[in-house]
C-alpha cells in the first residue's frame, strides 16, 4: 500500500485547493451570514468538471475515481464546508442517474446537472423515517404511463432551489424491497415545497421539505427497476459517507491551521500560546486525529474504488470516525483561540457549526455504530 498521491492526483489536489481559495474562501463568510447559494460559483466549480466528478467520462463527467473525490471535497471544504458538501450530494445525484438510468433519461437530465445550470437533490429522509429510511411512506402508485406520487421529504439539502430531485418511494410493499427511485423535476404540477429551515450551519446551502401531493411523474423516470431504489440508495451513501468525512476533514484542517497561526501570535504570560506544554500536547493530539481520519477516509474510498466485498463496512467506519474526530478537532482550535473564537470575526466557529451536523446525516453516528456491529458481528 501506498500513501503517495501520483502526479495527476496532486493535479486535482491543487486545482481544487486553488479554486477554493480563489472562488469560495473570501466569501464564505457573507454566504454564511446572508444564507447565500452561491449559484454563480458552483457553476464555476461545474466548468472544471466538479459536478459529475465520478460520473463517466462517455457521459460528460470527469470520470475520476472516489479516491479522487475525497481529495477534492477536502479542498474544498477547507475553504467552506457547507458548498462543499451541496457538491457532494450534487454528484451523488449526478451519479446516480449515470450509473441507474435509460439513456434516455441520462441525455435528458444529465448535461445541465453537469454544467450546474440546473441543481440536484436526493430524497430519502422523511419526518416519520430518518434512521429508519427502510420504512419510508412516501408512495408512487402507477397509473397508466406515470407514477402519481404522494408524501413528502424532510431536511432536504437544495429544496426549493434545485431542479432535479431523485426521490426513494414506495411503489411497492413493506420494507426496502418495496422502494424505487424516481427522478422529478422541479416544474411537476404537484410539487411544492416546505419554508425554508434556519440551521445552525449549513447556511449557503437551502433546505427545505419536499412536499407531493398526486404530482404526475412519467413512469419513464424510473431508475433502474421496481423495488431497486433501496439498493440505489445505500449504494449512493456509501459514497456519501465517504464524501461528507472528506468534508469533515478540510473542515478539521483549516480550524489546525487557523489554531497554529493564533497559537504563534498571541502572547499569555509573557509567551506565545505555542510555547506552554499543555497546549502544545492538545495541537499534536488534533493533528494526529486528524492524519488518522484521513487514512480511514482514505481506505473507504480506494474500497469503494475496488468493490470491494466489506466496502460498507469501511464506509461506515470511515463516516463515523471523521466526522466525530473532525468535530472535536474544531472545537478545540476554538478553545484554543479562547474568546476570539467565539466570535464571526474568526472562521472556527463557522467550521465548528458546519461540521456538527456531519455527525447526524448520510446516517446518524449510531446508526454507523449499528451497521458496523452488524457487519462484524455476523447479524
Amino acid at each position: 500500500m501506498s500513501f503517495n498521491l501520483n502526479d495527476e492526483q496532486r493535479a486535482f489536489q491543487d486545482m481544487a485547493r486553488q479554486f477554493a481559495a480563489e472562488e469560495m474562501a473570501p466569501h464564505a463568510a457573507r454566504w454564511d451570514e446572508t444564507c447565500e447559494f452561491p449559484v454563480e460559483t458552483l457553476r464555476k466549480a461545474a466548468a472544471l468538471g466538479l459536478a459529475g466528478i465520478y460520473v463517466r467520462e462517455g457521459s460528460g463527467g470527469s470520470g475520476l475515481t472516489r479516491f479522487d473525490a475525497a481529495l477534492i471535497f477536502e479542498e474544498l471544504a477547507a475553504a467552506c464546508v457547507s458548498t462543499a458538501a451541496y457538491m457532494s450530494i450534487h454528484n451523488m445525484v449526478a451519479w446516480m442517474i449515470d450509473s441507474f438510468a435509460g439513456d434516455a433519461l441520462r441525455e435528458r437530465f444529465l448535461p445541465q446537472l453537469l454544467s450546474m445550470e440546473h441543481f440536484g437533490s436526493y430524497c430519502l429522509t422523511e419526518p416519520g423515517s430518518g434512521s429508519d429510511a427502510a420504512s419510508l411512506k412516501t408512495a408512487a402508485r402507477k397509473d397508466g404511463d406515470h407514477y402519481v406520487l404522494n408524501g413528502s421529504k424532510a431536511f432536504i439539502s437544495g429544496g426549493g432551489a434545485s431542479d432535479v430531485y431523485v426521490v426513494m418511494c414506495r411503489t411497492g410493499g413493506e420494507g426496502p424491497a418495496g422502494i424505487s427511485a424516481l427522478v422529478v423535476p422541479k416544474q411537476t404540477e404537484g410539487l411544492s415545497f416546505g419554508k425554508q429551515e434556519k440551521k445552525l450551519g449549513w447556511n449557503s446551502q437551502p433546505t427545505a421539505a419536499v412536499v407531493f401531493e398526486d404530482a404526475r411523474v412519467p413512469a419513464a423516470n424510473l431508475l433502474g427497476g421496481e423495488g431497486e431504489g433501496f439498493k440505489f440508495a445505500m449504494m449512493g451513501l456509501d459514497g456519501g459517507r465517504v464524501n461528507i468525512g472528506a468534508c469533515s476533514l478540510g473542515g478539521a484542517r483549516a480550524c489546525l491551521e487557523a489554531a497554529h497561526e493564533h497559537m504563534t501570535v498571541r502572547r499569555q504570560f509573557g509567551r506565545t500560546l505555542d510555547q506552554f506544554q499543555a497546549l502544545q500536547f492538545k495541537y499534536a493530539d488534533m493533528a494526529t486525529r486528524l492524519e488518522a481520519a484521513r487514512l480511514m477516509v482514505w481506505r473507504a474510498a480506494a474500497m469503494l474504488d475496488e468493490g470491494a466485498p466489506d466496502k460498507t463496512l469501511h464506509c461506515a467506519m470511515a463516516k463515523r470516525y471523521a466526522t466525530d474526530a473532525a468535530f472535536g478537532i474544531c472545537n478545540d482550535a476554538l478553545q484554543l483561540h479562547g474568546g476570539y473564537g467565539y466570535i464571526r470575526e474568526y472562521p472556527v466557529e463557522r467550521f465548528l457549526r458546519d461540521v456538527r451536523v456531519h455527525q447526524i446525516l448520510e446516517g446518524t453516528n449510531e446508526i454507523m455504530r449499528v451497521i458496523i456491529a452488524r457487519r462484524l458481528l455476523g447479524e
